[in-house]
């Protein structure tokens, strides 16, 4: 386990698309790139001889950690890499100074049942979102 580096940007991608994290909208190079750059974020890459065959991305917002880009190479699933990346990135975080881990799953990705192994509960929390193209418009009178 280790962090990303340059050369390592085309195969990450590769597996964000391969296991269905990339979304048309978000370009998966900046998302990359921007993690990289934070200095409270990094993209962690499970290295085997193969080359990278998973990856996870990390975050400290001040108050929790958050886990996004989970990604493990769909022909190596069911050996462990997936619980390792998770163990990586807790202790990632949990260096980075958080005591909570939080990460969301898109309605139709039915991993929770690797989550709830792992100790992951539903936080019975909604998330809102709105993209930042535009601003926000006034609050109704």
């Amino acid at each position: 386990m280790r962090e990303a580096i340059d050369a390592d940007s085309e195969r990450i991608i590769e597996l964000w698309q391969a296991c269905g994290l990339t979304r048309p909208w978000n370009d998966p190079a900046t998302d990359l790139g921007q993690a990289r750059a934070g200095e409270t974020s990094a993209v962690l890459v499970l290295q085997t001889p193969d080359g990278v065959t998973g990856t996870v991305m990390v975050g400290f917002d001040g108050h929790r950690g958050w886990v996004y880009y989970l990604a493990v190479d769909p022909g190596r699933r069911g050996l462990g890499h997936g619980r390792d990346l998770m163990v990586a990135a807790e202790a990632w975080l949990l260096g980075a100074g958080a005591r909570k881990v939080q990460l969301m799953v898109r309605a139709g990705n039915d991993v929770t049942g690797f989550y709830e192994a792992l100790g992951y509960t539903d936080q019975r929390t909604r998330v809102f979102g709105r993209r930042l193209e535009e601003p926000a418009g006034r609050p109704p009178d």
